[in-house]
């Protein structure tokens, strides 16, 4: 019978792996900088490597130190967040640099306890900028090490369930040294993307593969568990488009909820929409994490308009903080949903 690996072993396994194969030259390694450390946390929360990179450059480009972060508007934030996606992030991003830059003068806390309280900030992330940045021996259990200690100590279960985040997180504090945290904190990251990903895992090229329970067991493709399933549901919606002098009118949609402080075109509930002086563009789908959003858009026409504006905008229409014109070069200025973003870019162009 195959046991695990000890946690001393375990650990020293990974920091080899690290000096080895580690990956050491994304754009956020090579420094102690909590700033960029923190961003590139967030940016990676659910999104690939690949992606988060030419963002996360052109973002410290534009927002150099934390304190440019804290003194940007919203509209520039989210314009650089656009299509990125979760745009909660970018929000909550915006709100933790002015805390720090306002209660804690403007230096990134230390204690992991603190930097946990700050907006979109979770235990696994406080962890991961605490080793990176300050050096201190915190774990951390993002998805790729909970996929990695799921597999190697046959950890059953969904994640998202409390018992089984609980084992996991006993098992990340176990393993994780006292020395060397920041190579293995990154180590297991590496891993858990690179080797022991979720789908086709390289097990040959592992180096926990020795002692691995799911490996052994020829059961990886088990861990860990899925989340149970629940039928998809959706939403059909009309985008209303108003043009007028080659400018569109656009909503700013609320700070929270669905693209949550970015500009949009405002929307009704199809079954609430009255026909009229209107023109049927393509429908199309976009696709959400929990949901799929079914979209009409519509060309009002001069008569439509009237009767938006007679029924004082519909009042289904999601209630914007503030709506305005803009022209398709003013688009590139402000935070778009990318769906608004590639319509109005092709209808624009067209027109």
């Amino acid at each position: 019978m195959i046991k695990p690996w000890s946690a001393t072993v375990f650990a020293a396994k990974v920091i080899e792996y690290y000096h080895t194969h580690g990956r050491k030259h994304l754009p956020w390694q090579n420094t102690q900088d909590p700033y960029r450390i923190w961003l590139s946390e967030i940016m990676l929360q659910q999104t690939q490597v690949t992606t988060v990179i030419p963002y996360f450059e052109r973002f410290v480009a534009s927002f150099p130190t934390l304190t440019d972060l804290a003194q940007a508007s919203d509209d520039q934030v989210m314009q650089h967040w656009s299509g990125l996606g979760y745009y909660s992030r970018a929000r909550n991003l915006h709100k933790a640099a002015r805390i720090i830059e306002n209660e804690h003068d403007g230096q990134f806390p230390r204690d992991p306890e603190v930097i946990e309280t700050l907006p979109g900030i979770g235990r696994s992330t406080a962890g991961a900028i605490a080793s990176f940045a300050f050096g201190q021996a915190t774990a951390i259990l993002d998805g790729n090490v909970k996929r990695v200690l799921a597999r190697c100590y046959a950890i059953e279960g969904w994640p998202g369930n409390g018992k089984v985040l609980k084992a996991l997180w006993e098992r990340a504090e176990a393993n994780t040294p006292k020395q060397e945290t920041a190579a293995y904190n990154q180590a297991m990251m590496d891993l858990g993307a690179v080797v022991c990903a979720r789908s086709k895992p390289n097990c040959q090229s592992c180096p926990l593969s020795g002692h691995c329970l799911a490996y052994h067991n020829g059961n990886v493709d088990q861990y860990p568990g899925k989340k149970p399933k629940k039928a998809r549901p959706s939403k059909s919606v009309y985008w209303l488009i108003s043009i007028n002098q080659d400018k569109v009118m656009l909503h700013k949609r609320p700070p929270s909820g669905i693209w949550g402080g970015l500009w949009a075109l405002p929307e009704v509930e199809q079954e609430e929409m009255s026909p009229g002086d209107i023109q049927q563009l393509e429908a199309f789908v976009h696709k959400f994490s929990h949901y799929d959003l079914k979209v009409q858009p519509l060309i009002l026409g001069s008569q439509a308009e009237k009767a938006l504006v007679e029924k004082n905008s519909h009042p289904s229409i999601m209630e914007p903080a503030q709506a305005d014109w803009f022209s398709q070069s003013q688009l590139s200025e402000i935070g778009l949903p990318t769906p608004v973003s590639k319509l109005l870019s092709k209808l624009l162009e067209s027109s």
